[in-house]
């Protein structure tokens, strides 16, 4: 019989047990088990499969001179976004050994002991959202995910709270600003080249995104622990981001899984690629042509796997989300009605809080939960 768990336990508390079987909070629901396993045989069984795998897009043709070079590298991203909603982007311009550095300051603040690492502890109740956590079962199952998380502002830098920052290792801050100020620059091409795929200004999506004063970028540093039984549990459940663009750094641990064609695809680790996401809010202001893709997290019981997702977002209140006027004809009119980034967050917090209920109702009722999938 598993023991009931606090909202302060922590995964990796969990994880260093001698427990075989993961707590039931854990266990997702029967219908969410499609493709699930542990990532490090999935990823095997993939490729042995031959299945279709996420596009890999080299952006250095966009600093070309040559326009066919530079219009190539337009359609292959746009032609990715269209498709998927996520790829890995080669020649990106971030220093390896910049990532290398953010990998270690990252492995060295979850390496320290728990009493550290509960000084920077969030209060989601009290709205205190950044600092280290682990989620809460606000989701339609019920179910809690098998990870551990750090979460903070990491640019614009005149908006930024240094204090929710780790203190240790002290070199935590000089790295990730240093990480911080290069994947801006990326994020500015990316959305240049999908601004140019849209027959758009190259800086028409950073401007309504609120530009190089406004467009927040967020980390969130995903720790997930060795898992006993990786076919029962997630570390992040099915969802899409509400980002405009969501980058992806990891430790060379596969765990990523995308939803394409009616099946769970897991990614492969990339050597020398970030990968990135197409989120909700460039659903919207394309009017549906970029796909913000449904992913998943996969854990395994072999490593641990950390990852770095960088969110970019809009200002909550000053950016209106909608469909470019300039790409809403008579034959393709707006699929998506106006609403503020903070409006977007709330639907989708109600609709989540919805499910939450009506699968709750349904269990005290001795109904079956449907799938939020």
């Amino acid at each position: 019989m598993s023991t009931k768990v606090s909202v302060a336990q922590r995964v990796e508390i969990l994880a260093q047990s001698s427990n075989e079987s993961i707590p039931t909070e854990y266990v997702r629901p029967v219908e969410e088990r499609q493709d699930l396993g542990d990532a490090l045989e999935e990823v095997k069984k993939q490729a042995a499969d031959g299945v279709p795998q996420i596009p890999v897009v080299d952006i250095k043709g966009f600093d070309s001179d040559n326009h066919e070079t530079k219009m190539a590298c337009v359609e292959s991203v746009k032609k990715a976004a269209e498709e998927w909603g996520v790829m890995h982007i080669a020649n990106h311009g971030v220093p390896e050994d910049l990532l290398e550095k953010v990998r270690e300051v990252g492995k060295k603040f979850f390496d320290l002991p728990m009493e550290q690492k509960e000084q920077y502890a969030n209060d989601q109740a009290s709205g205190k959202i950044q600092g280290y956590g682990s989620k809460l079962a606000n989701n339609a199952s019920g179910r809690l995910e098998w990870e551990d998380y750090f979460f903070h502002l990491m640019y614009p830098f005149d908006k930024i709270d240094l204090s929710t920052w780790p203190k240790d290792p002290k070199d935590y801050i000089e790295v990730t600003k240093q990480f911080a100020e290069q994947l801006r620059r990326v994020a500015s091409k990316m959305l240049s080249i999908l601004s140019i795929g849209l027959e758009l200004e190259a800086g028409k999506l950073e401007q309504e995104l609120g530009g190089q004063e406004d467009l927040l970028m967020q980390v969130k540093i995903n720790y997930y622990p060795k898992c006993p039984q990786p076919d029962l549990a997630l570390g992040v459940e099915a969802h899409t981001d509400i980002s405009s663009l969501t980058f992806i750094l990891h430790n060379g641990v596969p765990g990523l899984q995308v939803f394409k064609d009616n099946r769970w695809i897991t990614a492969p680790c990339i050597p020398d690629t970030l990968i990135i996401h197409i989120g909700d809010t460039l659903e919207i202001m394309s009017n549906g042509r970029y796909k913000s893709i449904l992913h998943r997290g996969l854990v395994n019981k072999e490593k641990v796997r950390i990852s770095w997702a960088v969110f970019c977002e809009p200002p909550k209140d000053k950016v209106v989300l909608r469909p470019l006027e300039e790409i809403v004809t008579d034959e393709t009119p707006a699929k998506f009605t106006p609403r503020t980034f903070a409006e977007h967050i709330e639907q989708k917090l109600f609709k989540k809080n919805q499910a939450a209920a009506a699968a709750a109702a349904a269990e005290t009722n001795g109904h079956k939960p449907n799938s939020t999938n």
